[in-house]
């Protein structure tokens, strides 16, 4: 199912709405498998993956697809294993979870930034590429769930995610069906990209999930733990 399916099944439930007749949607997590234990992992198929960490920390496990030296540290400061290559599961295992974060029935479509927004748990769709500035809050319970799904590159400058009332990090997805680059930001989620992930200074607390390259530069990262 695509995004713009995905979109148009949040149109009808928004129309619903407006009709007077209530419909429920439910976020549901995507089950990791084998990617779980993964804060930075790189699953380029045909042994191509690559994860480069330079001026960083990362606590956690990295994976890649690729043979070493297909990881590559540079003053970096890893606490965790570093396997490459993966197993085959493990690709398979990121595949299928995208693909189930697509299933989610989108709740409100987002435009602009997100600066000063505060979002409860549900299910977040841009239906285009989207740049991120600011502070989004995401304010819920210890067992909210957050999913956002974004049609095209995810691009965020000076931007930060804040959880409130007990909202979890790791309780966070973001699925975007091109590149996702952050710089000088403060991500927190599990990161789902269907191109390569690149993140340039400040921080990030969840998981690094790529389906091409990971690029670290300048950041302190925490995976989220099992």
């Amino acid at each position: 199912m695509s995004y713009q399916k995905n979109l148009s099944s949040c149109l009808i439930g928004i129309a619903a709405l407006v009709g007077g007749t209530s419909t429920a949607f439910a976020a549901t997590a995507p089950a990791l498998g084998s990617t779980a234990r993964f804060a930075v992992l790189s699953a380029a198929t045909l042994n191509r993956g690559a994860v480069t960490c330079t001026d960083s920390s990362i606590v956690g496990d990295i994976g890649s697809t690729g043979y070493l030296p297909a990881v590559v540290k540079t003053r970096c400061a890893h606490t965790g294993a570093t396997i490459a290559p993966v197993s085959f599961k493990v690709s398979s295992d990121f595949s299928k979870a995208k693909y189930a974060l697509a299933h989610n029935t989108c709740q409100t479509i987002l435009t602009g930034t997100q600066a000063g927004v505060k979002l409860a748990p549900g299910v977040y769709c841009f239906d285009a590429a989207a740049t991120v500035s600011g502070t989004l809050t995401l304010s819920g319970p210890s067992n909210g769930l957050w999913i956002f799904l974004v049609n095209g590159d995810l691009t965020g400058n000076t931007f930060s995610t804040v959880m409130a009332d007990g909202a979890q990090a790791c309780n966070v997805y973001w699925s975007t069906s091109g590149a996702t680059t952050m710089t000088t930001s403060n991500l927190k989620g599990n990161v789902l990209a269907g191109q390569a992930i690149t993140i340039t200074g400040g921080s990030f607390i969840g998981r690094a999930l790529a389906s091409k390259a990971v690029t670290m530069t300048g950041v302190a990262a925490t995976g989220c733990a099992l």
